[in-house]
C-alpha cells in the first residue's frame, strides 16, 4: 500500500482540487495518495489507451478515451483512472461522477486501493464497467453492472443502480465490452514484452 500523505484531518475535495499536492495524486476517502508507476505500468497504460483511442476514431459517437483527470466521486474521493472511456467527453478540470469505463493497472503501491476502496467507490458511483489489469498475472478482472442496471453506454446506470456482477477474469482471450461495440484487444497484446 502506498505511503499516504496523511494530514491530521481528512482532506476535502475542494481543498484537494485547489491545493498544492504532487502531480499524480488521488484523493481516496480523504487521504492523498501518490502513485509513481513503474515502466511496465506505463507501457500497459499506453497500449490500452492507444487501442481505445483508435477505436473511438472508427465511427462518430464512439466517445472519448483518456487518462487521469479529476473524477469527483461521493465523499472525499477524486480519482485519476489510469485509462478511462466516456460516451460524452468531459470538459474543464473536473467531472462530477465517474467515467462509464474506468481502468486501473496494477502498481505495487496502489493495487490494494484499486481492488479495495476504489472498486467499491466506482461501483457505488455508478461506473458501468471497471477493468483491473494485472500485468504480472497476464489477466484483466472485468467488473460490469448486473443486468438491468442501466443501458450500456448511455451513462444511465447511475449511483444506486444494481452493483457489479461477478468479476469476469480475461486471460487468454480478447478484452471486449458491451460499451464498446467492435472493440477487441487481446490481453497478450497488453502485457507481452511490456516493460
Amino acid at each position: 500500500m502506498p505511503a499516504p500523505t496523511t494530514p491530521v484531518r481528512p482532506v476535502e475535495v475542494e481543498e484537494f482540487l485547489t491545493g498544492d499536492f504532487p502531480v499524480g495524486s488521488e484523493l481516496v476517502d480523504g487521504v492523498v495518495h501518490l502513485n509513481d508507476p513503474a515502466f511496465l505500468h506505463q507501457e500497459v497504460v499506453s497500449r490500452l489507451l492507444q487501442a481505445l483511442a483508435a477505436w473511438t476514431r472508427t465511427e462518430p459517437g464512439h466517445g472519448r478515451a483518456g487518462f487521469g483527470g479529476n473524477w469527483v466521486l461521493a465523499g472525499r474521493n477524486v480519482y485519476k483512472p489510469d485509462v478511462w472511456w466516456a460516451a460524452e467527453p468531459p470538459r474543464g478540470t473536473r467531472h462530477a461522477g465517474p467515467p462509464e469505463l474506468a481502468v486501473e493497472v496494477r502498481s505495487p503501491g496502489t493495487w490494494a486501493l484499486d481492488v479495495g476502496p476504489k472498486l467499491r467507490r466506482y461501483e457505488a458511483a455508478g461506473t458501468a464497467e471497471l477493468w483491473l489489469v494485472d500485468p504480472p498475472a497476464w489477466t484483466v478482472l472485468v467488473f460490469r453492472r448486473a443486468a438491468g442496471s442501466g443501458t450500456a453506454g448511455s451513462g444511465t446506470a447511475g449511483a444506486g443502480a444494481a452493483g457489479f456482477g461477478t468479476a469476469l477474469e480475461v486471460a487468454g482471450g480478447d478484452l471486449t465490452s458491451p460499451l464498446l461495440p467492435g472493440f477487441a484487444l487481446p490481453v497478450t497484446d497488453l502485457v507481452e514484452d511490456a516493460g
